[in-house]
């Protein structure tokens, strides 16, 4: 399995459980020191097998020197790496802030889905997950871009399952709301005092919940594909309505 965006968040979480049910993995992320600390604490826990590569998925001949250096095939490629990057309206939004989202949320999905499906249709098997969001099925303000690049995803998702139609390759999506990891630190530049009002008087998703999602859509039995999951906590409705308690 590989694994982009294994740092933190959902990414680290992935590893950790497909791990645990003895998955090989492949780890990639732009923080090498994490890389190797996620991959020494797994190697110690699981008999599996650990490599670490680190590179920014923004950077396609870097994603590209890394699927063709991996030996053994990779059965399962999640997509999981990107990032909100700013809350602004259209009108003044940074330009620098809209590249990140671009390059990283879709071209970089597409890059290592392009390399890595290659060799799935050579074998004809293998499982592309993607890591969605809510924000791909429904835009809200300040979000055009962020909104725009995950449903990217969605049709992404869809088009790929459709040009690898009449194998048995796999293309999945799950799409979560509200996940308490370091989204909302990056979207507002570190931030933390911003961030963590994201989550205030409500209990959001973890990282570790969708990465048990991604687990039950990736063990489904050959003939059956997920397409697509939203996945929200309680207290969210919609993108934009949320129950906050007082409590």
């Amino acid at each position: 399995m590989l694994i982009t965006g294994a740092t933190s968040g959902i990414g680290e979480a992935a590893a950790k459980i497909f791990a645990e049910f003895g998955s090989n993995l492949i780890l990639t992320g732009r923080r090498k020191e994490r890389l190797e600390a996620l991959s020494e604490t797994l190697l110690k826990k699981h008999q599996v097998q650990v490599e670490t590569h680190s590179f920014d998925v923004r950077s396609r001949e870097d994603c590209k020197k890394c699927v063709d250096s991996i030996k053994g095939p990779i059965d399962i490629l999640l997509n999981n790496a990107g990032l909100a990057s700013g809350l602004d309206p259209i009108q003044s939004a940074d330009f620098s802030d809209w590249d990140a989202m671009i390059d990283t949320n879709i071209k970089g999905l597409l890059n290592m889905t392009r390399f890595v499906s290659v060799q799935m249709k050579a074998r004809n098997e293998g499982h592309i997950i993607n890591i969605g969001s809510i924000a791909g099925h429904e835009a809200y303000p300040g979000g055009s871009v962020y909104c725009a690049t995950k449903h990217a995803v969605k049709a992404i998702t869809q088009a790929a399952k459709m040009d690898l139609s009449g194998t048995n390759i796999r293309v999945s999506s799950v799409s979560p709301g509200l996940v308490d990891t370091e989204f909302s630190e990056v979207r507002f530049h570190g931030n933390k005092q911003k961030a963590e009002k994201v989550y205030d008087n409500l209990k959001p998703l973890t990282a570790e919940d969708i990465a048990e999602i991604i687990l039950f859509v990736a063990n489904r039995p050959p003939h059956v594909n997920i397409l697509d999951t939203i996945v929200l906590p309680v207290a969210q409705s919609s993108a934009t309505i949320v129950h906050r308690s007082d409590q």
